[in-house]
């Protein structure tokens, strides 16, 4: 039947949809300032396959957001994601969450650049095409006045960063799209498709999500 479970937890958004060759059939969602994912995640993976009427033997591949993101919400949307394709069988799917947060806007011309917080002026961000087509990939960067200065076209920048870069990016050709904050499996549905039509697939046992940064524990300070 090609039913896909996409599992989205990148950012503050726990997103699951249940999908069936690229459409999304039912989702359940909730951006938590909290970040409530380990609670919430298996609970809406069981009633997304609730709601379609199936088991989750159903499911032919599992999709998840590959980052980059929060370190903690990728670490508990990949652990689960591998462990239902280690006990079902089935392959798993890695979706660029950038591209993921790009999907949410439909340009005919201009690109589109999607950006994920990462605290004070630094944000995760690529380049995509109006076709999705990543122009340059993802990096860490420091956003200044400066940014995005050599781009003369139209530029439509989506995700949680609005706030903070609208205060120095203010050029005539920059487009905030403030009501498209974080990726969602919605979207997630024709990208984890696309690939599944084509076997692109990654290792169950090595993969590991991608996050750009080193996570860094500090050490508690010495009273």
């Amino acid at each position: 039947m090609e039913y896909i479970l996409n599992i989205e937890t990148a950012t503050k958004n726990c997103s699951v949809s249940l999908a069936k060759k690229g459409q999304t059939l039912f989702f359940r969602e909730i951006a938590d300032e909290g970040y409530s994912h380990a609670e919430r995640l298996h609970v809406f993976i069981e009633e997304v396959i609730a709601e379609a009427g199936i088991t989750l033997n159903d499911l032919v591949a599992v999709a998840v957001s590959q980052g980059p993101g929060s370190y903690t919400g990728l670490r508990i949307g990949v652990s689960a994601a591998k462990g239902f394709c280690f006990a079902l069988g089935i392959p798993l799917i890695a979706i660029d969450t950038l591209q993921v947060l790009a999907s949410q806007i439909d340009i005919n011309d201009g690109i589109i650049i999607p950006m994920i917080d990462a605290r004070r002026m630094e944000v995760f961000s690529a380049i995509f095409s109006p076709q999705l087509q990543k122009i340059r990939d993802t990096q860490a960067e420091i956003i200044s006045e400066d940014s995005f200065e050599e781009i003369k076209e139209k530029i439509y920048f989506v995700g949680d960063c609005a706030t903070k870069c609208k205060l120095v990016l203010n050029n005539a050709n920059f487009v905030f799209l403030e009501n498209s904050k974080y990726p969602s499996a919605k979207e997630m549905s024709i990208l984890s498709y696309n690939k599944f039509k084509v076997n692109d697939i990654v290792d169950v046992a090595y993969f590991e999500p991608y996050y750009l940064k080193d996570f860094m524990i500090s050490s508690p300070k010495q009273l």
